[in-house]
């Protein structure tokens, strides 16, 4: 993972890391949600957050981030 990604994904909170993570899983905002208990909308707000602090405009960035951030092994414990 490049520097500038370990830099974005540092500036993240933990909700929005677990939210990357299920779309790096391929799950729809409405899964996304479900699986965390939360609205769409906030999935939503939370991804829009994220975009910002990542400086990306469109999904295909959003969704390279979101398998870069699967590769931390710090952030994902091993077995889940």
């Amino acid at each position: 993972m490049s520097s500038s990604a370990t830099d974005i994904l540092d500036q993240l909170s933990s909700r929005e890391i677990e939210v990357l993570g299920h779309l790096a899983e391929g799950l729809t905002y409405s899964s996304i949600a479900r699986r965390m208990q939360l609205s769409p909308h906030t999935v939503d707000t939370y991804l829009r957050r994220i975009r910002g602090k990542a400086g990306v405009s469109n999904r295909a960035h959003l969704m390279i981030l979101a398998l870069q951030a699967t590769r931390r092994d710090d952030l994902w414990p091993r077995g889940n």
